[in-house]
Protein backbone atom coordinates (compact mmCIF):
# COMPACT_ATOMS: atom_id res chain seq x y z
CA UNK A 1 0.00 0.00 0.00
CA UNK A 2 1.36 3.65 -0.92
CA UNK A 3 1.32 6.14 1.83
CA UNK A 4 -1.15 8.09 0.48
CA UNK A 5 -3.73 5.80 -0.66
CA UNK A 6 -7.07 5.50 0.98
CA UNK A 7 -8.01 2.08 1.74
CA UNK A 8 -11.03 0.41 0.88
CA UNK A 9 -12.64 -2.68 3.08
CA UNK A 10 -15.80 -5.11 1.00
CA UNK A 11 -18.23 -6.48 3.39
CA UNK A 12 -20.33 -9.20 0.84
CA UNK A 13 -20.87 -12.52 0.95
CA UNK A 14 -20.27 -13.10 -3.17
CA UNK A 15 -17.02 -14.24 -2.81
CA UNK A 16 -16.94 -13.96 -7.10
CA UNK A 17 -17.83 -10.33 -6.63
CA UNK A 18 -15.47 -9.47 -3.65
CA UNK A 19 -12.76 -10.42 -5.92
CA UNK A 20 -13.66 -8.74 -8.95
CA UNK A 21 -14.54 -5.75 -6.96
CA UNK A 22 -11.54 -5.76 -5.09
CA UNK A 23 -9.34 -5.98 -8.55
CA UNK A 24 -11.05 -3.20 -9.87
CA UNK A 25 -10.76 -0.89 -6.86
CA UNK A 26 -6.64 -1.72 -6.39
CA UNK A 27 -6.56 -0.32 -10.29
CA UNK A 28 -7.92 2.86 -9.23
CA UNK A 29 -4.95 5.80 -8.12
CA UNK A 30 -5.29 6.36 -4.37
CA UNK A 31 -7.05 3.09 -3.53
CA UNK A 32 -6.23 0.26 -2.32
CA UNK A 33 -8.70 -3.18 -0.51
CA UNK A 34 -7.26 -3.63 2.67
CA UNK A 35 -9.31 -6.92 3.11
CA UNK A 36 -13.02 -8.25 2.71
CA UNK A 37 -15.44 -9.54 4.90
CA UNK A 38 -18.50 -11.81 4.17
CA UNK A 39 -20.68 -10.15 7.02
CA UNK A 40 -21.26 -7.50 9.49
CA UNK A 41 -19.72 -10.01 12.50
CA UNK A 42 -17.17 -10.71 10.38
CA UNK A 43 -16.28 -7.56 9.74
CA UNK A 44 -16.40 -6.54 13.95
CA UNK A 45 -13.74 -9.39 14.22
CA UNK A 46 -11.26 -8.02 11.59
CA UNK A 47 -11.85 -4.45 12.64
CA UNK A 48 -10.71 -5.57 16.57
CA UNK A 49 -7.57 -7.50 14.67
CA UNK A 50 -6.47 -5.49 12.21
CA UNK A 51 -4.00 -3.07 12.59
CA UNK A 52 -4.98 -0.45 10.59
CA UNK A 53 -8.91 1.00 10.45
CA UNK A 54 -10.18 1.67 6.35
CA UNK A 55 -11.29 4.70 5.56
CA UNK A 56 -14.09 3.55 3.43
CA UNK A 57 -16.57 0.57 4.07
CA UNK A 58 -18.12 -0.99 0.76
CA UNK A 59 -21.10 -2.39 2.09
CA UNK A 60 -24.00 -4.89 1.06
CA UNK A 61 -27.34 -5.36 2.29
CA UNK A 62 -28.48 -8.81 2.27
CA UNK A 63 -26.14 -11.02 4.14
CA UNK A 64 -26.50 -13.85 6.33
CA UNK A 65 -25.30 -13.85 10.53
CA UNK A 66 -25.48 -9.64 10.59
CA UNK A 67 -26.95 -8.24 6.94
CA UNK A 68 -25.64 -4.60 6.03
CA UNK A 69 -28.90 -2.56 8.25
CA UNK A 70 -27.34 -4.02 11.18
CA UNK A 71 -23.72 -3.26 10.35
CA UNK A 72 -24.37 0.21 9.04
CA UNK A 73 -26.22 1.13 12.25
CA UNK A 74 -23.14 -0.85 14.51
CA UNK A 75 -20.44 1.03 12.58
CA UNK A 76 -22.26 4.55 12.83
CA UNK A 77 -21.91 4.03 16.77
CA UNK A 78 -19.02 2.91 16.83
CA UNK A 79 -16.39 4.08 13.95
CA UNK A 80 -18.16 7.35 13.11
CA UNK A 81 -14.68 7.87 11.15
CA UNK A 82 -15.26 5.41 8.86
CA UNK A 83 -17.10 5.95 5.63
CA UNK A 84 -19.85 3.46 4.74
CA UNK A 85 -20.96 3.33 1.23
CA UNK A 86 -23.60 0.74 -0.15
CA UNK A 87 -23.19 -1.29 -2.69
CA UNK A 88 -26.62 -3.68 -3.29
CA UNK A 89 -28.89 -4.70 -5.94
CA UNK A 90 -31.64 -3.44 -4.30
CA UNK A 91 -33.29 -0.97 -6.26
CA UNK A 92 -35.95 0.38 -3.67
CA UNK A 93 -36.44 3.87 -2.11
CA UNK A 94 -37.39 2.42 0.81
CA UNK A 95 -34.30 0.06 1.10
CA UNK A 96 -31.97 3.61 -0.03
CA UNK A 97 -34.00 5.64 2.86
CA UNK A 98 -33.21 2.84 5.55
CA UNK A 99 -29.81 2.85 4.75
CA UNK A 100 -28.99 6.13 5.10
CA UNK A 101 -30.61 6.53 8.23
CA UNK A 102 -28.25 4.36 9.48
CA UNK A 103 -25.68 6.25 8.36
CA UNK A 104 -23.88 4.90 5.06
CA UNK A 105 -22.93 8.41 2.97
CA UNK A 106 -23.90 6.84 -0.54
CA UNK A 107 -25.96 4.38 -1.80
CA UNK A 108 -24.56 2.03 -5.26
CA UNK A 109 -26.23 -0.12 -7.39
CA UNK A 110 -23.84 -3.44 -8.07
CA UNK A 111 -24.23 -2.96 -11.84
CA UNK A 112 -22.44 0.48 -11.99
CA UNK A 113 -19.97 1.46 -14.01
CA UNK A 114 -16.44 1.56 -13.30
CA UNK A 115 -15.38 5.14 -13.34
CA UNK A 116 -18.65 5.99 -11.59
CA UNK A 117 -17.59 4.23 -8.76
CA UNK A 118 -14.02 5.47 -8.53
CA UNK A 119 -15.98 8.97 -8.49
CA UNK A 120 -18.25 7.85 -5.76
CA UNK A 121 -14.99 6.61 -3.65
CA UNK A 122 -13.19 9.70 -4.33
CA UNK A 123 -16.08 12.05 -3.77
CA UNK A 124 -16.85 9.89 -0.39
CA UNK A 125 -13.35 10.96 0.79
CA UNK A 126 -12.98 14.76 -0.20
CA UNK A 127 -16.63 15.61 0.33
CA UNK A 128 -17.64 13.17 2.94
CA UNK A 129 -20.45 11.74 0.97
CA UNK A 130 -21.81 10.78 -2.79
CA UNK A 131 -25.27 11.37 -3.94
CA UNK A 132 -26.01 9.49 -7.12
CA UNK A 133 -29.26 10.80 -9.20
CA UNK A 134 -30.83 7.86 -7.72
CA UNK A 135 -30.32 8.59 -4.09
CA UNK A 136 -30.72 12.28 -4.68
CA UNK A 137 -34.24 11.90 -6.32
CA UNK A 138 -35.02 9.23 -3.55
CA UNK A 139 -33.83 12.02 -0.85
CA UNK A 140 -36.03 14.65 -2.44
CA UNK A 141 -39.11 12.34 -2.60
CA UNK A 142 -38.71 12.02 0.54
CA UNK A 143 -39.41 14.89 2.00
CA UNK A 144 -42.24 15.83 -0.59
CA UNK A 145 -45.68 14.85 0.79
CA UNK A 146 -46.99 12.26 -1.77
CA UNK A 147 -50.83 12.65 -2.77
CA UNK A 148 -52.68 10.39 -4.91
CA UNK A 149 -55.87 9.68 -6.20
CA UNK A 150 -55.90 6.43 -3.84
CA UNK A 151 -55.13 8.50 -0.97
CA UNK A 152 -57.35 10.76 -0.97
CA UNK A 153 -61.09 10.28 -1.27
CA UNK A 154 -63.36 12.71 -2.79
CA UNK A 155 -66.99 13.14 -2.81
CA UNK A 156 -69.05 13.42 -5.90
CA UNK A 157 -69.60 17.10 -5.56
CA UNK A 158 -65.96 17.86 -4.74
CA UNK A 159 -64.36 16.00 -7.59
CA UNK A 160 -66.61 17.61 -10.16
CA UNK A 161 -65.81 21.01 -8.86
CA UNK A 162 -61.73 20.15 -8.99
CA UNK A 163 -62.37 19.04 -12.55
CA UNK A 164 -64.54 21.96 -13.45
CA UNK A 165 -61.24 24.34 -11.80
CA UNK A 166 -59.05 23.08 -13.91
CA UNK A 167 -61.27 25.02 -16.90
CA UNK A 168 -61.57 28.50 -17.66
CA UNK A 169 -64.79 28.87 -15.57
CA UNK A 170 -65.09 31.67 -13.07
CA UNK A 171 -65.82 30.49 -10.33
CA UNK A 172 -69.33 31.88 -10.22
CA UNK A 173 -70.02 30.20 -13.33
CA UNK A 174 -68.87 26.76 -11.83
CA UNK A 175 -71.65 27.65 -8.88
CA UNK A 176 -74.33 28.11 -11.84
CA UNK A 177 -73.38 24.75 -13.59
CA UNK A 178 -73.45 22.74 -10.63
CA UNK A 179 -76.47 24.66 -9.22
CA UNK A 180 -74.77 25.91 -6.04
CA UNK A 181 -74.27 29.25 -3.85
CA UNK A 182 -70.88 30.69 -4.67
CA UNK A 183 -70.27 30.65 -1.04
CA UNK A 184 -70.50 26.44 -1.05
CA UNK A 185 -67.95 26.64 -3.63
CA UNK A 186 -65.68 28.72 -2.01
CA UNK A 187 -66.14 26.27 0.50
CA UNK A 188 -65.62 23.34 -1.52
CA UNK A 189 -62.10 25.49 -3.42
CA UNK A 190 -60.90 25.61 0.77
CA UNK A 191 -61.02 22.28 1.97
CA UNK A 192 -59.23 21.35 -1.07
CA UNK A 193 -56.98 23.76 -0.37
CA UNK A 194 -56.09 22.19 2.78
CA UNK A 195 -56.64 18.34 2.41
CA UNK A 196 -54.43 18.73 -0.85
CA UNK A 197 -51.80 21.35 0.69
CA UNK A 198 -52.05 23.49 -2.12
CA UNK A 199 -52.15 27.50 -2.63
CA UNK A 200 -54.22 28.24 -5.19
CA UNK A 201 -56.15 27.20 -8.44
CA UNK A 202 -53.18 26.23 -10.76
CA UNK A 203 -52.22 23.90 -7.72
CA UNK A 204 -55.47 22.09 -8.55
CA UNK A 205 -54.51 22.11 -11.91
CA UNK A 206 -51.57 20.31 -11.25
CA UNK A 207 -52.68 17.50 -8.94
CA UNK A 208 -55.67 17.00 -11.14
CA UNK A 209 -53.05 16.18 -14.15
CA UNK A 210 -50.80 14.30 -11.93
CA UNK A 211 -53.23 12.04 -11.11
CA UNK A 212 -55.84 11.64 -14.12
CA UNK A 213 -58.30 13.60 -12.90
CA UNK A 214 -58.40 15.36 -15.97
CA UNK A 215 -57.09 15.05 -19.26
CA UNK A 216 -55.47 17.17 -21.83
Amino acid sequence: MKQNEHTVVIVDDHLLLSGSLEKLINSFDGFSVLYHASNGKELQQKLKTHKSQPDIILLDINMPVMDGFETAAWLTDNHPEIKVLALSMEDDEKVILKMLQKGAKGYLLKDIHPDRLKIALQEVMDRGYYHSEKVAATLLHSIQPSYNKEEVKFKQNELTFLQLACSEMTYKEIADVMSLSPKTIDGYRQELFNRLHIKNRVGLVIYALKNDLIKI
